[in-house]
């Protein structure tokens, strides 16, 4: 306290300034995050898989669809040399970040716009152009809150926000399940997607109050140059290619668990949202914890902890022919919502801090990219898979491709997993 008191008197100001900006500009992120929540909670997850049903999709378009978000995560690593020309990021962002808004939220009037026929097509088509405007816009925002929110307080802030907006979507989650009971078809997505276009206008009114922050360029200025950066880190690069071939098999299954129990175990809304409340519940306590565990751990151990715990929520899945159905769902849930809370957080701490700050666009964007890759692959393919397996016993398709997943997902986890996501 003496120490602050003789400081001299002209350098107290800025520094309070300083404080003071920090503070309003984590404020405006947070407070963005609260519309971006509820608009998209309500248009993915098992929302989006029951529209499609209601629209007529198959499986395999389901798994396509679910995988279409990763596939143009390819195309970031143009937007991260391209971002390096804008002498402004705000607007960029804003522009990219409404479009994907407008074009998502479109969606819903397709049922009024085209013959039944063409519902899934039309579908397919504004939820490509919608995502091909998200490739632009979350390189932006990623850039943008990276280098908003200071290294200092990057991990509790992001804990707290984390923490706050998912406790909000899974209220939102449940809700909008309670709604799709009551209101069964057209009229409870009809409902839905009246709230989905009121918070999509808020969400994209609400950036711009976003600062438009100093950015630090590369130092190469021709694409070549600046793409072979992150190919020629070689810690980088195995850890890349390694949690991409993880996320490949993970996504065999994962993304298609709720047509598995709204199709083939006949699961209603409301029960389906509560598995996904209390999933969502662990995995914002998982963030304290893991949290407290990167204060004394590295990303990448740490990483490695938290892929026997996914692999654990897949093998539960067989329990399925022992215990009662509900009991082992909520199981897997919740144990699958602890490891990928930690995985999900501690991916996203090693991409922006544990790469060269100058570089990080295109750090973000190759990683993006190869997991973007493995992530549309995985459903595309469990999405077949499941059509194939159409007339095969049900134990098999209801838990028996979990039950290989998650075996090939613990010998993948010790077998590589534990050479690659060490400490060095």
């Amino acid at each position: 306290m003496n120490i602050m008191r003789n400081r001299p008197p002209a350098l107290r100001p800025k520094r309070i300034r300083r404080t003071s900006l920090h503070r309003k500009n984590l404020q405006i992120a947070t407070l963005e995050g609260i519309p971006s929540t509820i608009f998209q909670v309500l248009l993915q997850g098992q929302f989006l898989t029951g529209f499609l049903l209601y629209l007529g999709a198959t499986s395999s378009q389901i798994g396509f669809v679910l995988a279409l978000t990763t596939l143009v995560n390819v195309g970031q690593i143009g937007v991260a040399f391209l971002i390096q020309k804008l002498p402004s990021r705000k607007w960029a962002m804003v522009t990219f970040i409404g479009l994907h808004r407008i074009l998502w939220a479109s969606t819903g009037l397709v049922p009024f716009l085209f013959p039944k026929e063409q519902w899934v097509i039309a579908f397919i088509g504004l939820y490509t152009a919608a995502f091909i405007a998200n490739t632009a816009g979350g390189v932006l925002w990623n850039s943008v809150i990276s280098d908003l929110v200071p290294p200092r307080v990057r991990g509790r802030y992001f804990g707290i926000r984390n923490t706050f907006l998912n406790a909000l979507g899974s209220l939102v989650m449940y809700g909008g399940g309670v709604v799709l009971d009551r209101y069964p078809g057209g009229d409870g997505f009809l409902i839905l997607y009246i709230v989905v276009w009121i918070f999509s206008a808020c969400n994209v009114l609400v950036f711009f109050f976003y600062p438009d922050v100093h950015f630090e360029k590369s130092e190469e200025r021709k694409f070549l140059p600046m793409f072979k950066k992150p190919l020629h880190d070689t810690l980088f690069m195995k850890s890349t290619l390694f949690l991409s071939g993880w996320l490949l098999l993970q996504n065999l299954t994962v993304p298609l668990y709720s047509y598995v129990m709204l199709q083939l175990l006949d699961i209603n809304y409301e029960t389906l949202s509560l598995l996904n409340v209390s999933q969502t519940i662990f995995m914002m306590a998982s963030f304290y914890v893991w949290g407290n565990l990167n204060a004394k751990y590295s990303n990448k151990r740490l990483l490695f902890y938290t892929l026997p715990i996914i692999a654990a929520s897949s093998l539960l899945w067989g329990l399925i022919s022992v215990l009662p159905l509900l009991l082992v769902l909520f199981a897997a849930h919740i144990v699958f919502g602890v490891g990928v809370g930690g995985f999900n957080q501690l991916a996203f701490n090693f991409i922006i801090g544990d790469t060269p700050k100058k570089e990080r666009p295109m750090y973000m964007a190759m990683y993006a990219a190869l997991t973007g890759l493995a992530s549309f692959f995985g459903p595309l393919i469990g999405g077949q898979i499941y059509e194939r397996i159409e007339h095969w016993p049900q134990w098999v398709q209801v838990y028996g491709m979990q039950l290989l997943v998650g075996t090939l997902m613990i010998l993948l986890a010790f077998l590589l997993g534990r050479r690659i996501l060490k400490d060095q």
